[in-house]
């Protein structure tokens, strides 16, 4: 685990409410594998969670099956991404076109597609991952943004960032099947050889029992319904930079 017995602790990258159908809180790897850094990787989907099915996009599932969904029809595409914490970008790749529509026959044929050929080089991580972003957080933690939306990378390589401020937009570039945001931690900028880090979010909210209850250093499983939560008093931001320089994260 390079070193790492425990989760690092970041915040949550997003804003309103998600659900994460791959998630370590699942299953380790959570996308059955180790590969370009995501053994401890997250999918973030936004959901209609008092649909059946729970769905991502405002169209009849039948129309979905048969025709897709336009990009502009579901519920994440468009979506803040945000910096979990203070840090340096390393890489942003932008320019990478989405599919114009969400339909489940030509995204996974996308998606076998780019497996099976894929290489490790530029070019075949620009086709797994899309539009993307590289963040160093602190010394061997760098955090890692996956098929973000085509033109909406609002920070370049070099550029310093602070907790919170916006990265990008959630997208369907890349190997995607649905607007979403992967994310995840690593011990490397360099995805060919980066080894996949643990985390955890600082504060979150899960509905649970019919209410929202505060999760703190959490790891939310694919079944949970979870919303950013803000820092609202002086005294709480007081007590997250405290615990942040007790965990020797700044």
């Amino acid at each position: 685990m390079n070193g790492y017995a425990i989760p690092v602790i970041v915040e949550f990258p997003l804003r309103g409410e998600w659900m994460a159908p791959n998630t370590p809180g699942k299953r380790i790897p959570s996308h059955g594998t180790d590969l370009l850094g995501e053994r401890y990787a997250f999918d973030f989907v936004k959901v209609d969670p008092s649909r059946k099915g729970k769905p991502f996009y405002r169209a009849s599932p039948l129309r979905y099956l048969l025709y897709g969904v336009p990009l502009h029809e579901t519920y994440g595409w468009g979506e803040g991404v945000y910096a979990p914490c203070d840090g340096e970008i390393v890489a942003a790749e932008d320019g990478r076109r989405e599919r114009a529509r969400v339909h489940p026959v030509s995204d996974l044929f996308v998606a076998l597609k780019n497996a099976y050929t894929f290489h490790p080089d530029q070019k075949g991580i620009d086709a797994v991952a899309g539009n993307y972003i590289v963040m160093k957080c602190r010394e061997n933690v760098f955090a890692g943004f996956a098929h973000l939306k085509t033109g909406s990378v609002a920070v370049t390589a070099g550029q310093c960032v602070i907790r919170g401020q916006k990265l990008g937009e959630v997208g369907h570039s890349g190997n995607s099947t649905a607007p979403h945001l992967h994310f995840q931690l690593m011990d490397s900028s360099d995805l060919r050889t980066a080894k996949g880090i643990p985390c955890a979010f600082e504060r979150y909210e899960r509905f649970r029992g019919g209410e929202w209850k505060a999760v703190r250093q959490g790891i939310p499983s694919d079944q949970d319904r979870i919303r950013f939560q803000e820092v609202s008093t002086k005294r709480e931001r007081f007590d997250s930079v405290a615990s942040k320089r007790t965990r020797g994260d700044g």
